[in-house]
């Protein structure tokens, strides 16, 4: 059970979109763990983060800066709050897009207590300005305020009480060294294997009430896209299912029949990701085909298709980006149930990209 926010409004939209919307917002603060023993999955970030925090308990001192890195709802929000809870200590939660003059940071950092948390999500999208206040702060505990303007400017420096931050970044290939070179650990947060989104919707079903069979959870489960967030979301769909057309128990038919009234199918994919493959098969032969081209058949935005769909189906090994264009493979044609012609298929029966 982790949670985080995104920007991503189009993938808010969807059912097995990252980006948590109000709902997911008010279900996910009940049902958040609230120590490392409660989380689960990312087992190697957790050892590591417990024994950072530890010594720097053992210490009395604030823990390091910690950067987190990784897709929407994976945990990143969660672990800051943990981070918090194992410290001992407040957590004052913002993201960069918030913060858009280094004044807006001064004020946040100057009203800091000592060993507060301070989250800050997204922190790739902060201004160039506060983020250079922010090297300081984080290395000597200080900013410098400038007072007045032009020849007559003063830079008054501020002294800050120690305290930790916890940038959280979904592209983390967007942070400027200087800023990633000064968190003492980073961890990247990786997707979720069956078998732990087996446990997250256990978890979840027990604090929910809700009485769900092994088979059910792993139905949900591998319909997840490896986020917890989306197994909640989905869990919370079929536990309305299951209440209206069942007796309330969630099963593997049940589970099966209430995901293909919402269109996600065995894989995870949703309406918009089939029709991308439906067109690229369809339309276009398999490919390879323009994204443009694309878009305009399957009636999205560019933007859309690129960053909402696209990523998941190359994840998945359904669809690859060449310099020629989109590209089914294999695995999209025998997702669909369909046969792909013979000229994209090598004598070793594999597609070939590159049409050689």
């Amino acid at each position: 059970m982790n949670w985080d926010d995104t920007t991503d409004a189009p993938a808010a939209e969807r059912l097995v979109g990252a980006a948590a919307d109000g709902e997911d917002q008010a279900v996910e603060a009940a049902l958040r763990p609230k120590d490392l023993d409660e989380f689960i999955g990312q087992e190697k970030v957790r050892e590591q983060l417990d024994l950072v925090l530890r010594a720097a308990r053992a210490r009395g001192a604030t823990a390091d800066h910690v950067l987190l890195s990784g897709a929407p709802g994976l945990g990143k929000t969660t672990l800051s709050m943990i981070i918090a809870a194992e410290m001992g200590a407040p957590i004052r939660i913002t993201s960069g897009p918030a913060i858009q003059h280094a004044g807006d940071l001064a004020a946040i950092l100057s009203s800091l207590q000592e060993g507060e948390v301070l989250f800050l999500d997204e922190i790739h999208r902060m201004s160039r300005p506060a983020e250079e206040m922010l090297y300081m702060a984080m290395e000597d505990f200080r900013v410098d305020v400038i007072v007045g303007k032009g020849p007559g400017a003063t830079a008054i420096p501020l002294e800050l009480p120690p305290f930790t931050l916890v940038g959280a970044t979904t592209r983390a290939g967007l942070l400027p060294p200087p800023l990633r070179d000064r968190f003492g650990f980073t961890a990247h947060m990786e997707f979720y294997e069956p078998a732990e989104l087996e446990r997250v919707i256990h978890r979840s079903a027990h604090l929910l009430e809700l009485e769900v069979v092994p088979e059910g959870a792993a139905e949900i489960a591998g319909r997840s896209r490896g986020t917890p967030r989306i197994a909640n979301r989905l869990l919370r769909r079929v536990r309305d299912y299951a209440q209206v057309k069942a007796d309330g128990l969630i099963t593997k038919d049940i589970a099966a029949a209430a995901l293909a009234v919402y269109e996600v199918d065995e894989r995870g994919l949703d309406r918009l990701d089939r029709g991308v493959l439906e067109a690229l098969l369809k339309l276009f032969g398999g490919g390879p085909v323009g994204l443009s081209t694309l878009s305009v058949a399957v009636g999205e935005e560019r933007e859309t298709v690129e960053e909402v769909a696209e990523p998941f189906l190359v994840r998945e090994g359904l669809l690859a980006r060449t310099p020629r264009g989109r590209v089914a493979t294999p695995a999209a044609w025998a997702h669909l149930g369909l046969t792909p012609p013979s000229s994209q298929t090598g004598g070793n029966g594999q597609q070939d990209l590159f049409g050689a």
